[in-house]
């Protein structure tokens, strides 16, 4: 269908329609993209990470898992994977803790070089589609890792991709995604060096009866059967 580079710091949207594939190859070590996933036809269903994680007993993504709607249906599921861990619950970086860490660059001063937020990038993005700021909800930050430790708290794995990490996606319903190149809140580097991340899109058609996805756990096979229902 297609292929893009986006460059680190960068932000952008497509729609993907049901049986199409979207592969994302770290390009840089260190990569981190953060998406946001809509129902295209209807856009106020979306994916849900706390029913997503709930139903698959897991605190991060890998191949098998699927990313649910608050409808209970697939709305992408993860084919193929290199990394084992993609990180579902530490947010996006927004401009005042970017501020804070980096310093600032603007447009005005420092054009295509500025620096820029994980949270203004999608909330352009999707500002395109006739959402804002209430209708952004918890990325997938592919590529990161972030752990808990034995008292609680976040724990961010430097390094954990290196150049030539994939990652790939099917959606099972036409989706509207928006994503950020911008650094993953966490990363600790004391330097604004956000990663490319390159993509290919294409079509393989829907998931069929004997998917990998469907077989990973009854609530994966349930709510890809909930995005096949809608379909007929």
């Amino acid at each position: 269908m297609w292929s893009e580079v986006v460059p680190g710091g960068g932000h952008w949207s497509y729609v993907m329609p049901r049986g199409s594939r979207l592969r994302m190859v770290a390009l840089d070590a260190g990569a981190n993209l953060s998406m946001v996933l809509y129902h295209a036809r209807e856009k106020l269903e979306r994916y849900n990470m706390p029913d997503s994680l709930k139903a698959q007993h897991t605190a991060h993504y890998t191949r098998g898992h699927v990313l649910m709607s608050d409808m209970g249906r697939a709305l992408a599921s993860i084919t193929e994977d290199t990394l084992g861990w993609h990180d579902p619950m530490g947010g996006l970086l927004d401009a005042e803790r970017l501020h804070t860490k980096y310093g600032g660059r603007s447009f005005h001063t420092h054009r295509n070089a500025m620096y820029r937020s994980g949270k203004d990038g999608l909330l352009i993005e999707i500002g395109k589609y006739g959402l804002n700021r209430r209708d952004l909800i918890a990325p997938v930050n592919f590529f990161s890792k972030v752990s808990v430790d034995a008292e609680g708290r976040f724990q961010f794995a430097p390094g954990h991709a290196a150049a030539g990490a994939m990652v790939e996606l099917r959606f099972d319903m036409d989706t509207l995604i928006a994503f950020s190149t911008a650094p993953h809140p966490l990363d600790p580097r004391p330097d604004y060096a956000p990663g490319k991340v390159g993509l290919a899109a294409w079509k393989s058609g829907p998931a069929p009866k004997d998917d990998f996805n469907r077989a990973f756990r009854p609530e994966c096979a349930r709510a890809l059967h909930n995005a096949d229902m809608y379909y007929l």
